[in-house]
């Protein structure tokens, strides 16, 4: 055993980051304001670039904004000295992170960006130092204590400068108005995507429907719910509206004298129905916390039922 605590430790790291972190956004003035229309306004991509752990967290901003629907790259600062200048266009905008905001590496970048006029936006804890001059935008972190005793090992900074492009990032999709839709063409896969799939996107089709009308005998109509296998049937007006839905419930609660009734007589008026774009994760909430609670729900528009979905079309599809 020995005296080191270990959670001490960690407790001390995570105060004094969450004390920079603190003091950054109390700091935070106009110029941010003006970071983010220039990079609103990019016709091109945001060109992320760094060095060292900076360089890592400039790949990170990358892909936290490509991802909320603002176009982004990554450009290694020293690769750009041999050829990945080439990459960046006039219309982009660079986005350089640095600590120091002295990073030799990032010479050629600050230099291709001048010489073509294309606006280079400067996050650094050095406002004077050799990238702070060059932009014409500054977003100043905190330099704050490193978290690590006697060392000047990059952890404080770096997380300033993850949150600092996390709140660029967010800042820019609320700008534009980026929806949940959106988010989910960009995020097809894994549980996130799934959750941000539409009911479209998972329902059974017209072809598929369980679907009778009022006057239909309950035989016939206990026929097609056993055929299409989703445990309903839908009673339909002759104008295709639905009117209300019977149950494989419905039956066992209704069995006397079944037979001798017509579906109209049987049915359950007003069923839950959602429509086709409504997020799959909204309608498993329907399904489950709306009273009473179902495992089918029909997709309607204006009234008239254009898909099905089943909870375990949600199963499959990963959103449970």
């Amino acid at each position: 055993m020995t005296d080191f605590d270990a959670i001490g430790v960690g407790r001390r790291v995570l105060s004094v980051e969450a004390d920079a972190l603190k003091t950054m956004a109390e700091a935070l003035d106009d110029t941010f304001a003006q970071a983010v229309e220039i990079l609103f306004a990019a016709r091109g991509r945001i060109v992320c670039t760094g060095v060292g752990k900076s360089g890592h967290v400039g790949r990170k901003i990358a892909s936290t904004l490509a991802s909320t629907g603002t176009p982004a790259m990554w450009v290694h600062a020293t690769e750009a000295s041999h050829g990945d200048l080439g990459m960046i266009g006039a219309d982009d905008v660079v986005l350089a992170v640095s600590k120091t905001g002295e990073t030799r590496e990032l010479a050629d970048i600050i230099t291709y960006a001048r010489r073509f006029s294309i606006p280079l936006i400067a996050m650094t804890a050095v406002a004077r130092s050799a990238l702070g001059r060059s932009a014409d935008v500054v977003l100043v972190i905190p330099n704050s204590n490193e978290a690590a005793d006697k060392l000047n090992a990059p952890t404080t900074s770096t997380t300033l400068q993850i949150a600092l492009g996390d709140a660029l990032a967010v800042a820019l999709l609320e700008r534009r108005g980026f929806t949940p839709d959106q988010f989910g063409v960009l995020h097809p896969g894994g549980k996130l995507g799934a959750m941000l799939r539409t009911v479209g996107d998972i329902m059974h089709g017209v072809g598929d429907l369980p679907i009778v009308g009022p006057e239909t005998p309950m035989r016939e109509a206990i026929l097609e719910l056993s055929a299409k296998r989703f445990g309903c049937v839908g009673v339909c007006d002759a104008e295709g509206r639905l009117l209300g839905i019977i149950t494989d419930g419905d039956l066992r609660r209704k069995i006397d004298g079944l037979m001798d009734h017509r579906a109209g007589e049987v049915m359950t008026h007003g069923p839950k129905t959602v429509p086709r774009g409504m997020l799959a994760a909204e309608a498993l909430k329907h399904m489950t916390d709306t009273p009473p609670p179902t495992t089918v729900l029909f997709v309607v528009e204006n009234e008239k039922p254009v898909g099905i979905l089943h909870v375990h079309d949600l199963l499959r599809a990963g959103v449970m």
